[in-house]
């Protein structure tokens, strides 16, 4: 299990490469970091559960979240949170329950900051509303970007899309079912796309995860250009 995050100066270090927090006020983000909670979860252990009525954000110093909601009592993963993001939703101002289970897939370390947390850090910093109301504005567009990608983009196209994000990272911690599942795809028809995309050097299959050998190819894989 990764080691644990200490709090203070060292939590507001590890927690600049958030994309969330980074662009925040120097005051804002010292208050998020003194009041956050740091937790080293173990592969499956569950940040929070669809439906817990205990809300806040979650940033993910490292690792891999996987987001899943229940369907006629089938869990779907339709969505995973990568090292540097946050994510989350606060009743505070009208919100409802957690509206996905949020569970690691490897061993993973993340900083979460409850209600109640944010009520007090709103006390000094009333900002903090305004930071969680974008956070919640940037879900909602990935959301419908994702959505439409899956109605409009070819299943090759659809995958590229998918992947694409951890070209940064240099590979996706994904199985191929998993990958099928986000994707919308069967496995038989998202294997025979990932050989297509081998074949012209833009990944390499791994067991358990997929390596982004060539990030241009597949950005033109996302936009269904002929290769």
């Amino acid at each position: 299990m990764p080691p644990s995050l200490h709090c203070g100066v060292d939590m507001a270090d590890r927690l600049g490469a958030n994309r969330w927090f980074a662009p925040l006020p120097a005051a804002l983000r010292d208050a998020i970091a003194a009041a956050a909670s740091p937790r080293a979860l173990a592969p499956g252990q569950w940040v929070y559960g669809q439906g817990d009525e205990d809300t806040g954000i979650v940033m993910v110093v490292d690792g891999l979240l996987r987001l899943e909601t229940v369907v006629d009592e089938r869990t779907v993963l339709i969505g995973v949170a990568r090292a540097g993001t946050a994510f989350g939703q606060s009743r505070r101002h009208g919100g409802g329950p957690r509206i996905v289970t949020a569970r690691a897939g490897p061993p993973s370390r993340v900083v979460t900051v409850g209600d109640s947390a944010l009520g007090r850090i709103a006390v000094d910093q009333p900002a903090i509303w305004h930071a969680v109301s974008t956070l919640v504005y940037a879900q909602l567009d990935a959301s419908v970007h994702g959505l439409a990608e899956m109605l409009a983009l070819p299943p090759i196209a659809r995958i590229a899309a998918r992947l694409r994000p951890f070209a940064e990272d240099g590979a996706a911690p994904l199985s191929q079912a998993d990958l099928a599942e986000l994707c919308g795809l069967s496995r038989k028809t998202t294997s025979v796309h990932l050989a297509t995309l081998e074949a012209a050097g833009a990944i390499a299959r791994g067991y358990g995860s997929i390596r982004l050998t060539d990030p241009d190819m597949l950005a033109r894989f996302c936009a269904a250009e002929t290769v």
